[in-house]
């Protein structure tokens, strides 16, 4: 989606001030180049990102640190990308970046699903503002990419600084703030299923006394999907307020509601979908479940606020609160497999239904000191949070009427009044943690952190009250990376990190499971040269998941090992004014190493081991074409598997994505595509009776004004 014009014009100004002290250089004048400098030193971890490529980020470390000094892999996706390649949800903004499989279950327009390092990250590895969303059962959170300025994928386990989380990595989100300057934006867009969207986006200072700022982004959505009777509609609003009495304190208020109204996703046999059946293919627009009982509704609401204090050069506190509720109703009859022979064409189906509800309160008090001790400069970081999580959970299940796939009809159905569980579950977590970036003589960065949880979990089973829990967990986590930084902006690094994540739940026994464990070492190179807009990355990793629970028969068991093994690639550039890429390759070796007799040696399903992308963009900077721009990008996802034996298995596929734009004075127009060619092709497949369609080829046209 478009929006100011201010990312490229930043950019253009960027290269004029570098072209400027150049000349001036040669002239002997040197105030320009400090002026350059004064330019680069400007951009702060929240920034927008000027161009494609971010210089800092705060999500590695908590403190704004270029990434250029963190020994840890990041990734960054501005608003820039976002705007050039069209994304209408958070996967979709993801699909060009190393290490994240955006899209994981194919086209869904309920839920944003990802894995990071080859493990799934949607339940405990999606932030916004640096604070967790976790989800639950049914009870998913999910944003709005028209209100966010950057997406950053952290790879590697991040529990050392925000507690229980994914192994693989997370993904944190950066909220539009108040901007200083004014912002005044509006567009309008539709794609190819006549599916529209209308968005605003306002902004700057309130009066004369440059102590107050406000921020207001909103988006409506409504129109088809590429599944008939699926429709995708989208109400989201998020003011802000930013209150700065003095250049060292900031208080920001901040708010959002979202309201999600679609249906379920189709639950597709593999024979049909990625092999033939005795009638061909499933269609992809097919419905398979009713319009008389299915429907997806989302209502969440967000509210915080962040809280900054700068006592001088040394000392700086931080404090950041958010309150949340969200209520999902989702009634649906899904696909169960063939009933009877395939070639009688018959979907089995059951009737299911899930009304979660689930408030959230999470605060994070920071204390940043910054100092040196001889040769040694110090960021040090001490903090406290705490996060209580509710969850009030019913979902019921009954067989269903089946459905004929070759020529379906629809009735009415009521949803089913049985019930399998009914369910309170509430989780309270407090964690310290501290850490020290050390700095030796400009060029030796040392980051050493630690973190201990203290966990309360407990859920009361209103069905079988004999399952019902009530304990605690306690964890460590730690972290070592070490990176050194040369002149021509080559860093390598090496890194070991520990996490943790709560896994709810009894053993046999009646005791509580034992968090998740995740252990990794990683080594790798960064290039980015001083002035420029170029960013390299390599890296190398051994990943384990340790204490993730398996089946056997109807028990779970708290056996199972997870060994990750990879390599990622990542390149991300402004090579010349108006030309930026983006490109990444991500290699795995994933086994599990512990776990039933079935699943040793095994690869997890739905899991590709490669994955591989390029996006190249350019605009014309001058000239009579000034303004008009082309982009295309491809991508690669590599073959994954069914079940868990690993005798099926879901072809690799690529996709080819294109746009055009144009902008000129206050106007700018877009057309994208993304899987141009239309090619028809199975995302995963979870089990052999549930299988996902991913994206047709969608086609978005889009016309932005700002002033």
């Amino acid at each position: 989606m478009s929006s100011p014009i201010r990312s490229r014009r930043a950019w253009a100004g960027l290269s004029f001030a570098f072209a400027t002290a150049a000349v001036a250089q040669e002239s002997g004048e040197a105030l320009t180049l400090d002026t350059v400098k004064v330019e680069a030193e400007r951009e702060r971890a929240t920034d927008p990102v000027v161009g494609y490529t971010a210089r800092r980020s705060a999500s590695g470390t908590k403190t704004d640190t270029s990434l250029l000094e963190t020994p840890q892999s990041i990734s960054v996706v501005g608003r820039e990308q976002m705007e050039a390649q069209q994304a209408q949800s958070i996967v979709e903004a993801t699909r060009y970046t190393p290490g994240v499989r955006s899209e994981t279950f194919g086209g869904d327009s309920r839920n944003d699903w990802f894995l990071v390092r080859g493990f799934t990250a949607q339940e405990s590895g999606y932030y916004l503002d640096g604070l967790q969303l976790p989800a639950g059962s049914f009870a998913t959170w999910r944003l709005e990419p028209f209100g966010m300025e950057r997406i950053e994928a952290v790879r590697g386990p991040s529990s050392v600084l925000f507690g229980g989380t994914n192994p693989g990595g997370l993904l944190n989100l950066v909220s539009k703030k108040p901007p200083t300057e004014a912002v005044r934006h509006v567009e309008l867009g539709v794609n190819e299923y006549v599916n529209g969207y209308g968005a605003v986006d306002l902004g700057g200072p309130i009066g004369q006394g440059g102590q107050w700022f406000y921020r207001v982004t909103a988006l409506a959505r409504g129109g088809n999907t590429q599944v008939r009777y699926t429709d995708n509609n989208r109400l989201f609003l998020a003011p802000s307020l930013t209150w700065k009495p003095t250049e060292r304190t900031s208080l920001t208020l901040h708010g959002s509601y979202l309201i999600d109204r679609t249906r379920g996703q189709n639950f597709l046999p593999y024979e049909g979908t990625v092999v033939d059946a005795p009638y061909g293919r499933i269609p992809t627009d097919l419905f398979t479940s009713d319009p008389s009982l299915d429907r997806f509704k989302r209502d969440q609401g967000l509210v915080g606020y962040e809280f900054e204090h700068r006592f001088d050069d040394t000392w700086t506190v931080r404090q950041n609160l958010r309150y949340g509720r969200l209520a999902i109703d989702f009634k649906n009859l899904y696909g169960v497999g063939h009933a009877g022979p395939a070639d009688e064409a018959q979907l089995a189906r059951g009737n299911f239904v899930t009304t979660p509800k689930v408030g959230l309160f999470t605060l994070d008090n920071q204390a940043e000191l910054r100092l040196s001790t001889g040769p040694v400069r110090h960021t040090v970081l001490v903090g406290l949070d705490y996060k209580h999580y509710a969850l009030d959970d019913e979902q019921g299940y009954e067989a269903g009427a089946p459905l004929d796939l070759l020529d379906p009809t629809y009735a009415t159905y009521a949803p089913t009044r049985a019930r399998y569980a009914v369910n309170a579950i509430r989780q309270n977590q407090l964690g310290v943690y501290a850490q020290d970036q050390l700095r030796f003589l400009e060029r030796l960065h040392l980051v050493l952190s630690g973190r201990h949880d203290w966990v309360g979990l407990s859920l009361d089973n209103a069905l079988t009250p004999a399952s019902s829990y009530d304990g605690g967990q306690r964890a460590f986590s730690g972290r070592a990376g070490l990176l050194y930084a040369f002149d021509s902006g080559f860093a390598p690094y090496v890194s070991y990190s520990r996490s943790f994540n709560p896994v709810a739940g009894t053993t046999a026994e009646g005791a509580l499971f034992e968090p998740e464990r995740g252990t990794q070492l990683e080594a790798g190179v960064k290039f980015q040269p001083e002035d420029t807009r170029l960013v390299l990355g390599l890296s190398v990793f051994e990943l384990r998941r340790e204490n993730f629970l398996t089946t056997e028969g109807f028990v779970q068991r708290q056996i199972g090992e997870v060994r990750s093994r990879g390599v990622e690639f990542e390149a991300n550039a402004s090579l010349a004014q108006g030309l930026d890429l983006v490109g990444s390759a991500s290699y795995y070796q994933l086994a599990i190493t512990q776990g039933v007799e079935l699943e040793q040696g095994k690869r997890p399903t739905g899991v590709p081991e490669f994955l591989s992308s390029l996006w190249l963009d350019y605009t014309q900077p001058d000239g009579v074409l000034k303004g008009l721009g082309v982009g295309a990008g491809v991508r690669y996802v590599g073959q994954s598997f069914v079940d868990r034996a690993n005798t099926l298995s879901v072809p690799g596929y690529v996709l080819v994505d294109a746009g055009v734009h144009y902008e000129r004075e206050h106007w700018r127009a877009a057309l994208n595509a993304s899987n141009l060619l239309d090619a028809t092709y199975v995302s995963s497949c979870s089990s052999e009776v549930a299988c996902f369609y991913g994206d047709r080829r969608r086609a978005m046209l889009n016309v932005g004004y700002t002033w």
